[in-house]
């Protein structure tokens, strides 16, 4: 009897770790399905009232991205190059640009790759090559690094945080800003060894110290992805001068209100 238990119980064992070590493969080989989201789509049809120019920019790995220019006056007002976050289409972005049309800004946004029509996979490196791609376009326009503002949104605050380091651009924007990939995965997934399995880390707390720009930090005390103690965080490492903007009742997706684009507007008015 006790040895038919024994049996049972190493069965059940048994089969708990396939299972486990299952579910750990399926996630390893379809991660980035989980955290890239083209398809998405959470935007009402809004219309773009700020006038842009649909541009094409090569990588260096040959993949062809769309992107939207405004140009407003390159020699007096600052670029602010966005780079958006981890789902949907430039369309889903339209309700924060148009805001962009009541500042005196110029602005290029980009969709990454595999998104917007566009070829190829996301993937962290892949992300970086793409925004660095669109700074290069920008300087092959006549911008000059330091009249840059780089803007990362959600994901894009990977990329932004990364390419910023070292630099000497105007300005940093990061909107809802984690402090790592493998630390924003370990809510969704505590009982996975997250640290090893993830490819696409997006290392923020590690790099935002090499930020010497002005930098503005927006985040939601109500956000439900990506912690709002993340986001402060990111705050309390990063170099001055540093502006925050933080609200108590945002989500993710923080409104863009009137409170918000004074922010924005306060914060690009100190650039010049």
């Amino acid at each position: 009897m006790i040895k038919r238990f024994r049996y049972f119980l190493l069965n059940i064992i048994i089969l708990f770790i396939v299972a486990y070590f299952s579910i750990l493969s399926v996630l390893f080989f379809y991660q980035r399905n989980l955290l890239y989201h083209p398809n998405e789509n959470n935007y009402s049809n809004d219309k773009l009232l700020v006038n842009i120019e649909r541009v094409k920019i090569i990588t260096k790995d040959n993949i062809e991205l769309v992107g939207w220019y405004h140009e407003k006056n390159l020699k007096n007002f600052k670029t602010i190059l966005y780079f958006h976050g981890n789902a949907g289409s430039l369309e889903n972005r339209i309700h924060k640009l148009n805001h962009f049309n009541d500042m005196n800004v110029n602005f290029l946004i980009i969709a990454w790759r595999g998104f917007s029509g566009n070829k190829g996979k996301p993937s962290e490196m892949g992300l970086y090559e793409d925004g660095n791609s669109a700074i290069k376009w920008l300087f092959e326009k006549g911008v000059k690094e330091e009249n840059i503002v780089v803007y990362g949104e959600s994901l894009g605050t990977g990329v932004a945080t990364h390419l910023s380091q070292n630099k000497k651009f105007a300005g940093v924007i990061l909107e809802t800003p984690f402090t790592s990939m493998v630390d924003a995965a370990k809510k969704f997934y505590p009982y996975v060894p997250v640290q090893i399995l993830l490819k696409d880390k997006f290392e923020n707390e590690k790099k935002i110290k090499n930020i010497n720009s002005p930098i503005l930090i927006m985040h939601g005390k109500a956000d439900q992805i990506v912690p709002f103690s993340m986001g402060n965080k990111i705050y309390d490492i990063a170099n001055e001068p540093k502006y925050s903007y933080f609200t108590e009742y945002d989500d993710h997706m923080m409104e863009y209100d009137e409170n918000l684009v004074s922010a924005l507007k306060s914060f690009l008015n100190r650039l010049n």
